[in-house]
């Protein structure tokens, strides 16, 4: 509890780096990063682990009579999970939530990514990183997304979650690190000195300055 709260999101990936030092050096490691705010979190992972960063954007499908309730989740790279509650609703009422959704997925891959596709992710060490975890559901969706396309390891990595959501997340992902699980939770923002929004221009500022910092050593 010394380390907290962070000073912003850079020093909590600092910090979660140095847990994470284990990764270093493992084949065709990969850091992704949950946007906006864990953009800034991952580039320090990544530079601290010498990995290329990329983001992973991932869109609940929320149900109709509750938004809030997942019954499925979309993320980069056209993976599409459904939870056994969606089988309950009418097709079209499905499909126009998919299609919602899928739209405001590629409006923002377009935003980050431009015209660079999403990487392979198959047989590739895999760290998925946000600046917390509150509920884990967003967390969650990702580390299901990546799954299916089968890597040869995942790594759900966090700065500071609630211990129940970080325990969750061991059902899907091979290890999970929580830099910090305070008692009580109550709010990720709570852990930070200064946690303001992440913009997207930031995001894409990222993502491009580490495409230049790993170019030689994806493209030699």
């Amino acid at each position: 509890m010394a380390d907290l709260p962070f000073r912003d999101r850079r020093h909590a990936g600092q910090v979660l780096a140095a847990r994470l030092a284990h990764w270093r050096g493992r084949p065709g490691l990969l850091v992704l990063a949950l946007p906006r705010g864990g953009l800034p979190v991952g580039d320090e992972v990544a530079k601290a682990l010498d990995a290329p960063l990329d983001v992973l954007v991932v869109r609940k499908l929320g149900a109709p009579w509750q938004p809030e309730f997942a019954i499925g989740a979309l993320a980069s790279g056209g993976v599409r999970i459904l939870q056994p509650e969606a089988d309950t609703l009418p097709d079209a009422i499905l499909e126009r939530v998919v299609r919602c959704e899928q739209a405001e997925l590629e409006r923002r891959e377009q935003l980050y990514r431009g015209e660079r596709p999403a990487p392979s992710l198959a047989g590739r060490q895999v760290i998925i990183v946000d600046d917390g975890l509150a509920t884990g559901a967003t967390m969650l969706a990702a580390a299901q997304a990546v799954r299916v396309q089968r890597p040869a390891a995942l790594c759900v990595a966090v700065p500071v979650g609630a211990a129940s959501s970080c325990s969750a997340l061991a059902e899907v992902a091979d290890e999970v690190v929580c830099a910090e699980t305070p008692e009580p939770f109550r709010a990720v923002s709570l852990w930070y000195r200064h946690f303001p929004q992440t913009s997207d221009d930031e995001v894409r500022q990222v993502l491009l300055d580490a495409a230049r910092r790993t170019a030689p050593a994806e493209h030699p």
